[in-house]
């Protein structure tokens, strides 16, 4: 396969008998020229052109960016072959390993390898190549290849000789074996050490170790684990927040081997860690683990790709447990590692709901009182020992307001947007279009606003008031407190914000459940469970004095495996329904969001697997507009053409023929440069 715009000529014709071929990934996303194009390479260039280096071609008359994946000394192609314009960089970025992963990354969610390069690997900065010493990888670096026992000694176990099966973890690791491990953390602060522990095992080893975090405060905490073990310069951290140029710099430090361990955020699960054994991934139900970019990739499915493409143990880590995990598990690809009862036990909170038989009994209006005597009653004890957490679903001030007087939701008399109060004896604003809007309901024409959902800001101002003798901070949005030390206070965070405690808190109080219960998604359930559990692991064990209280019916399952702090049952349960009603990850599922006509050829012409379900379309729910503006008119003169979502489910064993199905029948339309984009999207978060 080759460039069909390039040299042409006798010149060109003689120069293929006896120059090199060089196999090229041209960055170009289009799904019917996703494959590799071969290239002449001068002998100007032939030192510099190594495999995995950056390359410029001219690809349809124009100048392209591009990955040289290979040489070979003849091409099969019959026609005129191009040369290369130029290379970019002799640095040979892109590894045998991760060409591979990403290409089988873009198989399993039906993208192009141009787009999971653009994930794989960083922009170039010039300056951090040349202000890194050596540019070939040192020869313990070769993938394969057992370095010398220069790394660190082999680290106790530490905490992790809480859990049966922890020991027999890190000697699995110790003697270069392989073991797959869906990992459920005892509550507390000691999870970035059981982690770096297991990294360091893995290095004593010989191998090297990737780990996955989903935010910077989890980093921070990995990288101090780390650090506190290896040594200083043993292990690097890659994050967004670095900058491109001190990013690049250490990924380069990670290509050429310098580095073993390596920790990161969603963007390092394509690092490339020489001699890979152990790959890490904390809190795979967070969101942000979940790539916003073609092809979407997730980076759980990513390590676990890796992980066994190159035979490499996996850890896969949180305080909850996912269905995508318990699959995992049921389908033996890993073991479950979690402690005894009565281990969980020991290290747990108290955990209380404020609606159980025995409050009500109590206190007729715990069930719908936002703050029940319970919690005020356990947060005023607590506070003579510590600081106390609320956690609270929403952030800003009152989220939605009704009408005092009819109770019919406030909306925006310009756009219908709904109404919210940014701040108190502030004026409603439009949550669309930002516009303050008037008091008066237009159904009833009295004026008055109550609130209908309150946030973390209505909330602190209502605790300053209920404990006048306590500090109260907040936590969320654009001010995340990292930690706050152990002296008596409140503190008010919304989920993934809340800040940890010297010491541990002395009692959480977990508001508004119904917010998180009663989300229109399949994983409002999982999600509330794990965002309470995070939460409540933040809080000094039971026999310390630790209690939580969650604000939410004591009936519903997600807050029974809270009380019983039994998130492996209820991600059981989850997959077995979700098993029943044929919803992932008990199956594959394909999303297809575009003009209508769009998606329904996509479907129609693709050769779906025996058995496949289409369902739709229905209209999307971001209501997009797909081919035309706003204002224009479609090819039959009746608007803008609305956006449209069609899903499509198999059995798993089907998942890579459908997403190869389905990829070429959205090559098929590039290729004939038909109108209107589709998305298709491979497992989707959120089907809502």
């Amino acid at each position: 396969m080759a460039s069909r715009r390039g040299a042409s000529g006798r010149g060109a014709q003689v120069a293929a008998g006896r120059l090199p071929v060089a196999q090229v990934a041209v960055d170009v996303s289009l799904p019917h020229l996703d494959r590799p194009f071969d290239y002449l390479v001068p002998e100007r260039l032939a030192q510099d052109a190594v495999p995995g280096c950056r390359v410029r071609v001219r690809f349809a008359g124009r100048l392209t960016g591009g990955y040289l994946l290979r040489r070979a000394e003849a091409s099969q192609h019959q026609g005129t072959l191009a040369f290369l314009e130029r290379v970019v960089s002799p640095e040979p970025v892109l590894t045998a390993e991760i060409a591979g992963l990403a290409r089988a990354v873009a198989d399993r969610y039906g993208g192009t390898l141009a787009d999971v390069l653009r994930l794989a690997i960083p922009p170039r900065h010039a300056a951090a190549e040349s202000g890194s010493p050596g540019l070939a990888a040192p020869e313990d670096a070769i993938p394969g290849r057992r370095p010398a026992p220069d790394g660190p000694p082999l680290p106790e176990p530490g905490p992790w000789a809480r859990y049966p099966a922890g020991r027999s973890f890190l000697a699995a690791l110790a003697g270069g074996r392989a073991p797959r491990a869906a990992w459920t953390a005892l509550p507390g602060p000691h999870w970035p050490d059981e982690i770096a522990r297991a990294a360091a095992t893995a290095r004593a080893a010989g191998s090297g170790a990737l780990i996955v975090v989903p935010d910077a405060r989890d980093l921070g905490l990995v990288d101090a684990a780390l650090a506190g073990l290896l040594g200083p310069g043993q292990h690097v951290c890659l994050a967004a927040g670095l900058g491109p140029a001190e990013r690049y710099r250490r990924w380069l430090t990670v290509a050429r081997g310098q580095v073993r361990v390596v920790a990161g955020t969603r963007s390092a699960m394509f690092a490339p860690v020489a001699d890979l054994g152990l790959v890490v991934i904390w809190d795979d139900g967070d969101d942000l683990h979940a790539e916003p970019r073609a092809p979407y990739p997730h980076a759980r499915e990513v390590l676990a790709l890796r992980a066994h493409r190159r035979g490499a143990a996996a850890l896969l880590g949180g305080f909850a447990r996912t269905t995508e995990v318990t699959q995992l598990v049921a389908s033996g690809w890993a073991a479950a590692l979690t402690a005894d009862r009565a281990t969980v036990r020991r290290w747990a909170p108290r955990v209380t709901a404020a609606g159980d038989d025995a409050e009500l009994a109590r206190d007729e209006a715990a069930r719908s009182a936002r703050l029940p005597g319970l919690a005020l009653r356990t947060a005023r004890e607590a506070l003579a020992s510590g600081p106390v957490l609320f956690q609270v679903p929403r952030r800003g001030y009152v989220v939605a307001v009704a009408c005092e007087h009819c109770g019919a939701r406030a909306r925006c008399p310009r756009c219908g947007g709904p109404l919210s109060l940014p701040a108190a004896r502030a004026a409603a604003v439009c949550g669309w279009c930002g516009e303050a809007a008037g008091s008066r309901c237009p159904g009833c024409g009295q004026a008055g606003l109550r609130a209908l959902v309150v946030g973390a800001g209505r909330t602190a101002e209502e605790l300053a008031r209920a404990f006048p003798a306590a500090a109260v901070r907040t936590s969320g949005g654009a001010h995340v407190l990292a930690e706050v030390d152990g002296a008596p206070a409140v503190i008010v965070a919304t989920p993934g914000a809340e800040p940890r405690a010297a010491g541990g808190y002395a009692a959480a109080v977990l508001l508004d459940g119904w917010a998180l219960l009663g989300r229109a998604s399949l994983r409002a359930a999982e999600e509330a469970l794990r965002r309470w559990l995070n939460a409540a692991a933040l809080v000094r064990p039971g026999r310390e004095g630790g209690s939580v209280v969650v604000v939410a019916d004591a009936a519903l399952p997600p807050v029974q495996a809270l009380v019983r702090w039994d998130p492996v049952t209820h991600a059981e349960r989850e997959l077995a329904e979700r098993g029943e009603l044929r919803f992932p990850p008990a199956v594959r599922l394909a999303s297809l969001t575009g003009a209508e006509d769009a998606v329904r050829e996509v479907v129609g012409a693709a050769g779906l697997p025996a058995g496949a379900q289409v369902l739709g379309p229905v209209p999307a729910a971001d209501g997009a507009i797909a081919g035309p503006r706003p204002g224009e008119t479609g090819q039959d003169g009746s608007g803008p053409d609305r956006s449209v979502r069609m899903l499509v489910r198999v059995d798993r064993r089907d998942g890579t023929a459908l997403a190869a199905a389905l990829r070429a029948a959205q090559a098929a339309r590039t290729a004939r440069k038909d109108a209107g984009v589709v998305r298709l999207q491979l497992d989707p978060a959120e089907l809502l």
